[in-house]
């Protein structure tokens, strides 16, 4: 292809794109699965990969597109944003509602919008041309901080405007929003830190306001963030009669705003219709915590006007939190699928928000420590984003004197391997490499593609050997006979004999892959190529001291303990030993001639956002070619890397006189290597 085809391509490609997630995550209407939507995107991707110089930042392939930054700069917003008073029972609304028509000597029904109150983060986009431009939380109402990198990562927000579907849009228009994370999203992430020893969100809206707050777009992509839009600042060239104008704009320029918000007549309505959200909150996926009552008219809006930090015209009404007491039968600890080990509250149940709880994780032990929680107490436990159970606080007058602390175990509960704790980690975890409790994701992480990379041994079949009582460790993957296989369902001759022989096939491995694949806590790709070069044969690796390993270059003080507790574990060694024993050759790393390696003696900075690839693959492509990574460009730098949004780095080239090339340039040096 052609750069022109390729450019007319990429055109198509973009504009579908960018239809189907309004329509998935807008419209909540999708056209088309997810798997076609996949193709359309790597489609794009492959191309843009293909042509670099045809990337533009509003391709959907960008939306994480900024490099991390040290700290955010400030943005002053052109209209304050104004925080809300709020009411608390019916009494404050009907308040509410006379203070209103006393302010305007009006009487009768005051036209009013209800809208659910979302627990998020409030957020102000800018759009000049019809292309976001600035994205900033709220801040102070005043001044918030430049977020525009993490905002551009949330699919539901338009990076630009189709103004066919628009019907056309002012050159110039501020929208506010509310950030937040749906309450599967927030399960799952909150599962995702457990299990990684980070510390867990209390509720969806510190976990919307820590996810945006991230100097690194890409941990903030990772969030599963979305936006509701509930109104306007400045916008150049309209004027808009009501709030629900306002609302039915934002949708025909592609905005998502919240299904659930009515126009109603007059302030019965409105109580009867916060009464309603307050009874459907438990079906909604996000997390509400009261509903706001907006005048509808724009113009009574006006001359209702602002107090000091909050407007005239609207109010929050809050729901009332969920939470109950309960007592404390027994704390036991639950193994994760990656090895932490969680202890959880047995609990007297209890009805909370018409749900029965019984049980509600305790975190780490930290936690408990904290909060000085004992079995036999009586707690106060809240369903966290309405979801998760969670033991708030311990009522300490109603501790009965036989409440015994909570030891955590030294061994795990699931295999008897030793627990360890990591320093800097909160987490206690399971080391050992055939603990039950995660080994089906060890055994997906060992047949994956930068480990053996085994056709055929995909989750799925991973899950049925195991439950099949085929696999009890990794080294069983090299033992499966095909007569065995062929018991369990959805298996035939054919694709028995196909996963045997995709096995048979990948029984030699580099070190490094083989270190990577025995999921070593810490020990990723980089450290596993480190830790290959450095020693080069496996069996050097096991007495290797944590002083002499920290001296590796990246490896650190804790991948260094990870290793040396992983190898001193006898039941790694022996399962290790049953992978070799059943002829699995390890190689040691291919020692290169000068010849064959093009980058030998060159110094390289790399920067910016790479279209196809990731900094730390380029790194390492870099010193696999002979070449060194340098993180500082100065005199003695051969050249730039440089990908999208590159930064200082580029600035500081130019005036140095340093060669910047891009990834065209790159592969072109290395050969396609």
């Amino acid at each position: 292809m052609n750069r022109t085809t390729a450019k007319k391509e990429i055109a198509r490609l973009k504009e579908l794109i960018v239809y189907h997630n309004h329509r998935y995550y807008v419209l909540d209407a999708p056209e088309i699965s997810d798997a076609q939507y996949d193709r359309l995107f790597k489609r794009l991707a492959d191309l843009e990969k293909a042509f670099p110089r045809l990337v533009t930042p509003d391709s959907p392939t960008q939306r994480v597109g900024a490099i991390s930054k040290d700290k955010f700069s400030t943005v002053t917003h052109s209209l304050q944003m104004l925080g809300l008073e709020n009411a608390f029972n019916a009494g404050d609304i009907s308040d509410f509602d006379a203070r209103v028509k006393r302010y305007l000597q009006m009487e009768g029904d005051i036209p009013y919008v209800v809208e659910p109150k979302i627990d998020g983060l409030a957020v102000e986009l800018v759009y000049e041309n019809g292309r976001l431009t600035v994205g900033s939380t709220r801040g102070d109402g005043i001044t918030g901080e430049d977020i525009t990198g993490n905002l551009r990562t949330i699919k539901s927000i338009p990076l630009v405007i189709d103004q066919a579907r628009a019907g056309g849009v002012p050159d110039y228009f501020e929208v506010r929003g509310e950030v937040y994370i749906g309450k599967s999203g927030f399960v799952k992430l909150n599962e995702q830190r457990e299990e990684n020893g980070e510390s867990l969100f209390a509720n969806p809206r510190n976990a919307a306001a820590g996810s945006l707050r991230q100097l690194d777009p890409k941990v903030t992509a990772k969030r599963q963030l979305e936006i509701f839009c509930y109104g306007t600042g400045i916008v150049k060239g309209i004027e808009f009669g009501t709030h629900e104008e306002v609302l039915n704009t934002l949708k025909k320029w592609g905005f998502c705003v919240n299904k659930e918000i009515l126009a109603v007549a007059g302030i019965n309505e409105a109580a009867a219709r916060c009464e309603c959200l307050s009874g459907i909150r438990e079906a909604l996926d996000y997390q509400i915590d009261g509903a706001v009552i907006k005048v509808n008219s724009i113009e009574l809006q006006r001359r209702l006007g602002t107090k000091t930090r909050a407007p005239r015209w609207a109010i929050a009404v809050k729901f009332e939190a969920q939470r109950e007491n309960t007592k404390i039968r027994d704390i036991v600890p639950s193994v994760g699928r990656l090895g932490a080990i969680t202890p959880v509250a047995e609990l007297a149940p209890v009805i909370i928000g018409g749900v029965e709880v019984k049980r509600a994780s305790l975190h780490n032990e930290d936690e408990i420590r904290k909060k000085d929680i004992r079995i036999g107490d009586t707690v106060v436990v809240e369903r966290a984003g309405d979801v998760i159970p969670y033991v708030v606080s311990v009522e300490l007058s109603l501790r009965p004197a036989d409440a015994k602390e909570y030891l955590f175990p030294k061994e795990c509960p699931a295999c008897g391997s030793e627990v360890i704790r990591h320093e800097g980690e909160s987490v206690y975890r399971c080391i050992g490499l055939s603990c039950p409790a995660q080994l089906k994701e060890r055994l997906r992480h060992f047949a994956g593609k930068a480990a053996f990379d085994i056709q055929g041994l995909g989750a799925k079949n991973v899950d049925q050997f195991v439950d099949a009582n085929l696999l009890h460790d990794l080294s069983d993957v090299f033992y499966l006979k095909q007569e065995d296989i062929l018991k369990l369902d959805r298996w035939a001759s054919t694709s028995a004999k196909n996963l045997i022989d995709a096995i048979a096939k990948k029984k030699e491995i580099p070190l490094h892959k083989f270190l990577f694949s025995l999921g070593i806590k810490n020990v990723g790709e980089f450290a596993s190529k480190m830790l290959a070069d450095r020693y080069k044969r496996l069996d050097k690796i096991y007495p290797a001291a944590k002083d002499e390993l920290k001296e590796i270059d990246g490896v650190g003080e804790t991948v260094a303990d990870s290793v040396v507790r992983f190898f001193a574990d006898e039941n790694n060694k022996r399962i290790i030993q049953r992978i070799l024993d059943a002829g699995v050759n390890v190689l040691p790393p291919e020692e290169k001639s000068p010849e064959k390696q093009p980058l030998a003696g060159l110094r390289f900075v790399v920067t910016g956002t790479l279209a196809g690839l990731s900094r730390s693959e380029a790194k390492d492509i870099i010193t696999r070619n002979g070449g060194k990574v340098v993180s500082a460009v100065s005199g003695s730098t051969d050249y730039l890397l440089a990908g999208a949004s590159p930064g200082s780095k580029l600035d500081k080239a130019n005036k140095l006189g340093i060669k910047i090339i891009d990834e065209e340039d790159f592969f072109s040096m290395i050969g396609g290597a």
